[in-house]
């Protein structure tokens, strides 16, 4: 079996020392707001895109751009977390994966308000503190509890 793999980008979104999660309908599992990168697009603008198509949102991302600035060449926001994610397993084969560049981003506010067409609805999104995060560990996929963990932390001391 062939294994295909797309790009995609995701924001952990942070306020006043909590995440954003929703249950993924399809993948039926907690998630931060995040898709596939378009054709045209980076993947911090795809990060921020889809997090305010999701939720109506727009964090600031907690991200170093490194400094390179040439004629030719130009440093982008580096994902906090580069991540290769099997999403569709069958008989122990990977049919299919993500490449998720995984990005952290301050938010000023918790209201949830999806600006996209066919988004979760908004009480469907749940904010979660690191406490919150540990105490539902065994509902939550261990790296959205790690990672969002480490979101928060870099968030607030950020």
């Amino acid at each position: 079996m062939e294994t295909t793999r797309h790009f995609v980008a995701t924001v952990y979104v942070v306020n006043e020392g909590a995440t954003l999660l929703h249950e993924h309908e399809k993948l039926d599992m907690w998630l931060p707001p995040g898709g596939h990168v378009d054709r045209d697009e980076l993947p911090h603008e795809a990060a921020l895109r889809e997090c305010y198509e999701e939720t109506g949102l727009t964090p600031e991302l907690v991200a170093d751009s490194g400094g390179l600035e040439s004629e030719t060449a130009r440093s982008l926001p580096e994902p906090h977390q580069f991540l290769l994610e099997d999403i569709n397993v069958n008989d122990g084969e990977v049919g299919h994966q993500h490449i998720d560049h995984v990005y952290y981003g301050a938010s000023e506010s918790r209201t949830v308000d999806p600006a996209g067409d066919d988004e979760t609805p908004a009480e469907a999104w749940e904010w979660f503190t690191a406490d919150d995060l540990e105490s539902r560990a065994g509902e939550l996929p261990t790296d959205v509890v790690e990672v969002g963990m480490d979101a928060i932390e870099t968030v607030q001391n950020g």
